[in-house]
């Protein structure tokens, strides 16, 4: 009669610890996610720029090469700012963005790379914080710049504002960096091959 009752509780207890990793989402630990690979781009107005290399982290099932943007004045070429992005190649990756991410610093951002040059319209879907939409052509120039607001609480689907521009990538990054750094349309980013 104890071994029933002891089987019980074993699948009892072993229910509850599914529950505990379930709610605590130690199962992404466990199972993983899509990854984002990582490259450097740096942004430049003209022509000729070296992507810069950049030192990688500890490889784990988690961690990827820190990737950093440089942004660089229109006529002198000086560096204005810098930004670490992850790069988000696969449909998945586009789709989630940076909707899963509560917040970037002050100087990180998101690269989206589409398999060719067109028009892409990008919504702030489950975001947590306001961006600078910043779309780029094949050949590494930047087309359109927007900054976007949180959309009001309650907007979901079709009623999300759409972003478009022209490009191959689109670059995310806190709302104002552009501004901040004085990076405008016309500026060119040389795209590390990982990215193109």
């Amino acid at each position: 009669m104890q071994r029933p009752a002891v089987v019980v509780l074993g699948l009892v207890g072993l229910l509850v610890a599914a529950a505990v990793v379930l709610q605590t989402g130690l199962w992404v630990e466990v199972l993983g996610t899509d990854e984002y690979e990582e490259g450097t781009v740096t942004v430049r107005e003209g022509s000729e720029a070296a992507v810069t290399p950049t030192a990688t982290q500890p490889s784990t099932a988690t961690s990827t090469p820190e990737t950093t943007i440089a942004a660089r004045e229109q006529e002198t070429r000086e560096p204005l700012g810098t930004v670490e992005v992850r790069i988000a190649q696969t449909f998945n990756q586009r789709y989630v963005g940076l909707s899963e991410t509560e917040s970037l610093g002050p100087d990180e951002g998101m690269l989206f790379v589409h398999d060719e040059a067109g028009q892409h319209t990008y919504v702030m879907r489950n975001m947590s914080f306001p961006l600078d939409i910043i779309f780029i052509d094949a050949n590494g120039t930047i087309t359109t710049i927007h900054h976007a607001p949180l959309p009001p609480e309650g907007t979901t689907g079709s009623d999300l504002t759409g972003y478009e521009g022209r490009g191959k990538y689109v670059l995310e990054v806190n709302r104002g960096w552009t501004n901040r750094t004085g990076v405008e349309v016309g500026d060119r980013v040389d795209l590390p091959p990982e990215a193109t």
